[in-house]
């Protein structure tokens, strides 16, 4: 392999070892808590996440001297959710892998959208779901009008889909067992 398609590719599989040492010690205790989502109104963003991709919401939080409210969303059963708002609160923030859905009052009236990372100046990209069997959700998807970005045969990454939130943000959708084939 020649040194340019070398780089072409990102590091070697040893480049990227030496890179990423182990984690220290202190770090033991810390996880992937959240990815904070600007959304332009609850009222479409809600509904995608919860029954669209099948999402719990966990806490709203209210801050109404700065005039926004927070949405926390995961994958977690409503019968786990405590009452107690303080014990909610640190339920809430000890889960793993949530999203918190951003609402700043009024935006749902600007028709500007949200940058979804995807244009450019690209940065972020999307956040992915699994799903047990990509081609069943998408046929899901289809019978509730979601946009899609890319089917699961389109393309050359077969097994994969990328769906499109209200505000336009991708949302990779894949089968665990399935990744082996796409890689």
């Amino acid at each position: 392999m020649t040194a340019e398609v070398q780089e072409l590719r990102g590091l070697s599989d040893e480049a990227a070892a030496a890179a990423c040492r182990d984690p220290e010690p202190e770090t033991k205790d810390f996880m992937m808590q959240q990815t904070m989502l600007r959304i332009k109104d609850p009222q479409k963003s809600l509904p995608f996440y919860t029954q669209c991709l099948g999402m719990t919401l966990l806490q709203k939080l209210d801050f109404p001297s700065m005039k926004f409210s927070l949405y926390f969303v995961g994958y977690e059963d409503k019968k786990d959710i405590p009452e107690d708002l303080k014990e909610r609160t640190a339920w809430t923030f000890s889960r793993k892998a949530t999203l918190e859905l951003t609402h700043n009052w009024g935006t749902e009236n600007d028709e500007k959208p949200y940058h979804n990372g995807n244009s450019d100046p690209r940065g972020f990209g999307h956040i992915g779901i699994a799903v047990p069997d990509v081609y069943a959700a998408c046929k899901r998807f289809e019978k509730l009008g979601v946009t899609f970005v890319k089917k699961p045969d389109d393309g050359k990454m077969k097994g994969l889909a990328f769906v499109q939130d209200p505000d336009g943000y991708w949302i990779e959708i894949l089968s665990p067992n399935n990744m082996m084939s796409i890689v």
